[in-house]
């Protein structure tokens, strides 16, 4: 968010009659009673995330109109002095507010979290978040990401973005104007309109074809700036529209605000021409303001609390948000209670960086006229902040141990031979103890490393994420990762969504000692299935369009000996265009036989327990190393918010053969064929973290690489029962 009570004193002092234009500090405070109480969860105003979009208004006016009176004054604009200004009103409560968000977090965050958020602060520092956030946001891998304390700092980051290139589009705007004979006023609208035109039209692009990016991308937001631009612009003209105008514009303006606030919901697609209504708003609310005095909003506005907060939004803005997520990150969860009192009680913090922080080094004679101490000042804060994140990522790195690169003896550890005697359980050790837990039950502490290291468990991921091989929420086009010889003699194909892709590694494993080629057709929450699936209450078209693609190349030139599927959606929508996880049958089933018509065999593997209620189970891990209990969870529960019942109820369906570890089967019928592995995931009624040194799970309810591998052996009995050699 921009809070633009965040400029130097002759920019913020929009003058009318000599007084500053209290109406516009007001508005910066109602923008923050939007963002704040939305932010601490109250739904109040479901839409108050358009606070931030208000901000972006209020600075684009208030920018533009000190660089306008500065080409007034001198006829040009000091290009040094502008951003002088900006690093020594900005960059030190910035800091403060960086360096203390680090200290807090090495305090009562988790370590696992140390490397992402230290990576956030350092891009923090430096006004690059949003962009390090967007990726962030369509990265499959990141979905265990939590909100970063620093998150809001995208807004900033996007507000120094363009007024990196605001000033300079001004001032070419006004030299090319000069060497026309163009008045500069006319210059700078057709700078404006080369910014505005093509960023909402970017916006209107990205906010359907790339929402989640969109969100935190610069050019989607730059029109915003520009509306805020357009008024100052025409400010001169504004004051000499009848009062009654003006009043009604301003009154308008204030309405169209609190109706985005009430009725937009986080749903709703952002930035888009949604965007206009709130950010219109303000502007309409600002240009009116200027003729409308007493008969404008300013009677609510100008009040000496509304002054109050709005002098101090720019703290308030850094202060709430790192202590309400460092909050929630160390009590697991907080209630919309307090997460109101936190955001009250920020007003401690943001009132003594205002008075001791900002105000000081904003109002020094010294520091004014001295651009070079001005400038040393910003460097020098922003090296405090840049450190603080580094110092965040080095520990968490020293925390993690040497285990995690053992995955060759973690797997080992786990099976003590390539052939398991007792297909029912992974073997954790060739001498059992008679006074030991069952194989795979949980257990309060292990003998020796954890593999992989909990803190680095997000890493512990199948080879096809990093070769590019999964499919995104948002794309169609089949990619693919091949393993093996082309001249295999078997040809498999695993295809399905992320839990399908989970296994790839033990078919990497098997593959090097069978004429197996092994090739990856996975796509981010996508079933395969003829039905649309759901995703976030929509039909998942593009899962539909990729997943016909990819049926009509396994039944025609890619055609496979073999599909390994699985999935954990398990319901799909009807003809009523309902989802009922009996149409997730038919569209399993469709597909199958499909496939079974085309003469290739189908392996359904039944999906995972769900860790349920642990949460993380990998964050659990890394802060209960000596009280793994805390991190088991039930099994049958686990069973029941998995997908498993889909796959197994399509199986029955179909007559499949159950090729499950300790089944056992004498004459194999195909061509369908369907494993259940949870005995190997989970041996116990209480579903261990651990077992036999290797960490269970990963993001979500996702197996880790290192675990995966370990079960390679019961997948080659159960497979060869199956005839698959």
């Amino acid at each position: 968010m921009a809070a633009t009570a965040a400029e130097e004193i002759e920019e913020t002092q929009i003058a009318r009659q000599g007084k500053i234009r209290r109406d516009i500090e007001g508005l910066r405070a109602v923008a923050t009673f939007l963002v704040l109480p939305y932010h601490a969860g109250l739904m109040l105003f479901p839409g108050g995330f358009v606070g931030v979009d208000v901000f972006f208004v209020i600075s684009g006016f208030v920018i533009t109109a000190g660089l306008i009176s500065e080409v007034r004054r001198t006829g040009s604009i000091g290009l040094i002095g502008f951003y002088a200004r900006r690093a020594k009103r900005l960059l030190p409560a910035s800091a403060v507010v960086l360096i203390g968000t680090a200290v807090a977090v090495w305090l009562w965050v988790p370590k696992i979290r140390w490397e992402t958020i230290g990576g956030d602060i350092f891009a923090s520092s430096l006004y690059f978040v949003n962009w390090r956030l967007a990726e962030r946001s369509v990265d499959y891998l990141a979905e265990d990401v939590t909100p970063s304390p620093v998150q809001h700092y995208w807004s900033l980051s996007v507000e120094e973005q363009y007024y990196f290139v605001w000033p300079i589009v001004l001032l070419l705007a006004v030299l090319i104007a000069t060497k026309f004979g163009v008045r500069a006023r006319i210059g700078m609208l057709v700078g404006l309109l080369l910014v505005a035109l093509p960023s909402f039209g970017w916006a209107l692009h990205q906010a359907t074809a790339n929402p989640e990016f969109a969100y935190f991308d610069t050019f989607t937001r730059m029109f915003e700036f520009a509306i805020g631009a357009l008024v100052a612009i025409a400010a001169t003209r504004l004051d000499r529209m009848p009062q009654w105008l003006g009043a009604s514009m301003a009154w308008v303006g204030l309405v169209m605000i609190l109706l985005a606030g009430r009725f937009f919901t986080a749903e709703i697609t952002w930035p888009s021409y949604n965007a206009l209504l709130p950010t219109v708003g303000a502007g309409m609310l600002i240009a009116g303001g200027v003729a409308a005095g007493r008969a404008g909003p300013i009677r609510i506005l100008g009040n000496r609390v509304m002054m109050f907060f709005g002098a101090l939004t720019y703290s308030l803005y850094l202060w709430h948000w790192p202590m309400l997520i460092v909050a929630r990150e160390h009590r697991g969860s907080i209630s919309v209670t307090t997460g109101l009192i936190i955001v009250v009680l920020s007003i401690v913090p943001a009132w003594l960086t205002y008075h001791l922080v900002e105000n000081p080094i904003r109002y020094s004679t010294f520091v004014k006229k001295n651009l070079r101490a001005a400038g040393l000042i910003g460097l020098s804060v922003t090296m405090a902040g840049v450190i603080a994140g580094l110092l965040l990522i080095v520990g968490f790195h020293q925390a993690t141990t040497s285990g995690a690169a053992d995955v060759k003896g973690a797997a080992v550890l786990n099976n003590a031979s390539a052939t398991p005697k007792d297909e029912a359980s992974p073997s954790p050790s060739a001498t059992p103890d008679p006074d030991a837990p069952p194989p795979g039950a949980p257990v309060d502490v292990v003998d020796g490393a954890i593999s992989p290291d909990p803190l680095l468990a997000t890493e512990d991921v199948p080879d096809l994420y990093a070769e590019d091989c999964q499919v995104l929420e948002d794309q169609t086009e089949v990619r693919t990762c091949t393993y093996g010889p082309d001249d295999a003699e078997t040809t498999i194909a695993i295809v399905g969504d992320s839990k399908a892709g989970q296994w790839t590694p033990a078919f990497q494993v098997l593959a090097e000692t069978h004429d197996w080629q092994v090739k990856t057709y996975t796509m981010s929450a996508c079933t395969f299935s003829s039905r649309k699936i759901s995703l976030d209450g929509k039909p998942y078209d593009n899962c539909h369009t990729w997943g016909k693609d990819v049926i009509d190349r396994l039944t025609g030139d890619e055609k496979p000996d073999v599909v390994f599927t699985s999935n954990f959606r398990g319901s799909a929508f009807n003809d009523e265009q309902k989802a009922t996880p009996e149409a997730g049958v038919d569209g399993l089933v469709d597909y199958w036989k499909r496939l079974a018509d085309a003469g290739v065999k189908v392996v359904a593997m039944g999906d995972n327990p769900y860790p349920a209620g642990v949460g993380k189970v990998y964050e659990c891990v890394a802060e209960n190393p000596k009280k793994l209990t805390k991190c088991s969870f039930d099994r049958e529960r686990g069973i029941k918010m998995s997908g498993i019942r889909s796959q197994l109820a399509a199986a029955k369906e179909v007559g499949a053969t159950d090729i499950s570890p300790g089944r056992t089967v004498t004459d194999p019928t195909g061509p369908y064929y369907v494993i259940d592995m949870t005995k190997q995931i989970c041996p116990t009624e209480r579903c261990a973290a651990v077992i036999g040194n290797a960490l269970v799970y990963r993001q979500g309810s996702h197996i880790t690489k290192t675990y995966v591998e370990t079960l390679a052996p019961f997948f080659e009995k159960s497979l060869a029962k199956a005839g698959i050699e």
